[in-house]
């Protein structure tokens, strides 16, 4: 059932900016999950916040004004909404001033990042951040890119430490829980808020948000639990890959940070031009010039194919443009290899510019021979 925001923010359909604004943070103040005890009261600041995402933006509010929650993709978190976070209209369509701090607030998520110092959002996790993702660019030949293959590769990255086995704590020493935070990994304040006294949590300055501390650090990585080094990998090919695929290898990226999970590494594949033959998907195209007598009487041509060249026979009669298809001789499909798209050829009949008296006087008999009067 389609809602209606105007009546959800209690404000007219012909209500300013400002007055919707005001009606946001009046009935935002009143119910608040945090705030309320109602049982309802997170569905019912959900819908809050879907109206005012909306009608706050100018777009989304003219876009809802002519063809209701439909034309907004089902409000703020529904499918086909843009900006950041889910919400629509991203910074444009936030707060501006009037609250605790000042400044501009993209959407509601940031209005309470700035009220609570960004930890208003449920659980924070703890323990040691995962390492970085990286991205690694590789050129492959055409005929590799069809077959596959295997590539070794030496990256420079973070790595983890051998001395600590990755913990960064030395030998014989370990880990023990942060007494700044009681292991949890954050500590909470109470602040005076535009909604009331609200629990806010923040990360623990002195175990940087893990919950644990070193006894005593490694000598060799001072307590990060990695260094800067390199790493060789084996990446496959799978047959079939096209220009600015991306494969993916999980834990392959830089080393978390004493003991924390390893990122991802991206290999994003370049594949080199081929100089006859061009992708369609998993078919492959090519152009073969014929003469008009090649083309008129048949012929045993060459042909690119992504394994290379082969002869071809082509029927008598081909006319200019016919396209040849080789069923199976095209790119594997790079998701089911069994699967090989053709190898589509298009004729291109070439008439010559120039003509010997021999070729002159043989095409005038055959004009004479179809009948093919020359004025």
């Amino acid at each position: 059932m389609a809602r209606d925001f105007y009546s959800i923010l209690g404000v007219p359909k012909s209500a300013s900016a400002d007055d919707i604004k005001k009606a946001f943070r009046k009935a935002a103040q009143k119910h608040h999950p945090d705030v309320s005890k109602a049982p309802d009261a997170a569905a019912k600041f959900k819908e809050l916040n879907d109206a005012y995402q909306v009608l706050s933006d100018t777009e989304q509010r003219a876009r809802y004004d002519r063809f209701g929650e439909a034309g907004v993709g089902g409000g703020a978190g529904g499918p086909g909404a843009g900006g950041r976070g889910g919400f629509p209209g991203g910074a444009g369509g936030g707060f501006a001033g009037g609250f605790p701090g000042g400044g501009d607030f993209g959407s509601v998520e940031d209005l309470f990042e700035g009220f609570f110092g960004g930890a208003a959002r449920g659980a924070r996790r703890t323990g040691p951040p995962p390492g970085d993702d990286l991205r690694f660019d590789m050129k492959v030949s055409f005929a590799e890119s069809i077959r596959g293959g295997t590539r070794e590769v030496n990256l420079d990255m973070r790595v983890a430490c051998e001395t600590c086995s990755g913990s960064g704590a030395a030998k014989g020493s370990g880990t023990k829980s942060c007494d700044g935070c009681g292991g949890r990994g954050e500590v909470r304040t109470v602040r005076q808020t535009l909604l009331g006294q609200m629990a806010v949590s923040a990360p623990c300055a002195k175990c940087a948000g893990e919950g644990k501390i070193i006894e005593k650090q490694c000598a060799a990585c001072r307590g990060e639990g990695r260094f800067n080094g390199s790493k060789r990998l084996r990446v496959d090919i799978p047959p079939g890959v096209d220009d600015g695929t991306q494969i993916r290898l999980s834990g392959q990226g830089e080393a978390g940070r004493r003991g924390g999970p390893a990122g991802s590494l991206y290999v994003v594949v370049t594949v080199e031009e081929h100089p006859q033959l061009v992708r369609d998907g998993i078919d492959l195209l090519t152009e073969i010039p014929l003469s008009i007598s090649q083309a008129a009487l048949g012929a045993r041509v060459l042909i690119p194919t992504a394994e290379g060249e082969e002869e071809m026979e082509i029927k008598p009669g081909t006319q200019p443009g016919a396209e040849i298809r080789l069923k199976g001789r095209g790119a594997p499909n790079v998701r089911r290899p069994s699967q090989r798209g053709d190898l589509r050829i298009v004729v291109a009949v070439e008439v010559p510019k120039k003509l010997s008296k021999e070729q002159r006087e043989a095409l005038e008999r055959f004009a004479k021979a179809s009948g093919e009067e020359r004025n």
